[in-house]
């Protein structure tokens, strides 16, 4: 189970690394869905609906602040949402936090829970 949570971490943070290769900002500022949306396309996580793809992104936040909670659970429970294996899912995981909870970036990378409270 270890060497899981490490996978979940390592994918965590090459999510992060991949944020650093997005090219700037266009001069009309886009919405976080837009981000997220970009981001899957350019990870080769297409073929999600999009509608879909926001809507579980933006329920990854509140699942990690659920008690007992961890990025692995997390992870399932999107791969489950999304009908797709975990390895995929967890990339996934990893962008949705980016996105909507990047505040939970540094928290699971210093091993503190993720609160949306500060």
């Amino acid at each position: 189970m270890t060497c899981f949570k490490l996978a979940v971490a390592a994918s965590v943070l090459a999510a992060t690394a991949l944020t650093a290769t997005v090219s700037a900002p266009t001069a009309q500022a886009d919405t976080g869905a837009d981000v997220f949306l970009t981001m899957l396309g350019d990870s080769g996580l297409g073929g999600i609906d999009p509608a879909t793809a926001v809507r579980v992104g933006e329920a990854v936040c509140p699942m990690l602040v659920e008690p007992g909670q961890n990025m692995a659970n997390v992870a399932s429970d999107v791969a489950d949402a999304l009908g797709r294996p975990l390895g995929p899912a967890t990339v996934f995981t990893g962008l949705a936090i980016q996105i909507f909870c990047p505040r939970a970036v540094t928290a699971l990378t210093d091993g503190r829970p993720f609160s949306f409270l500060g």
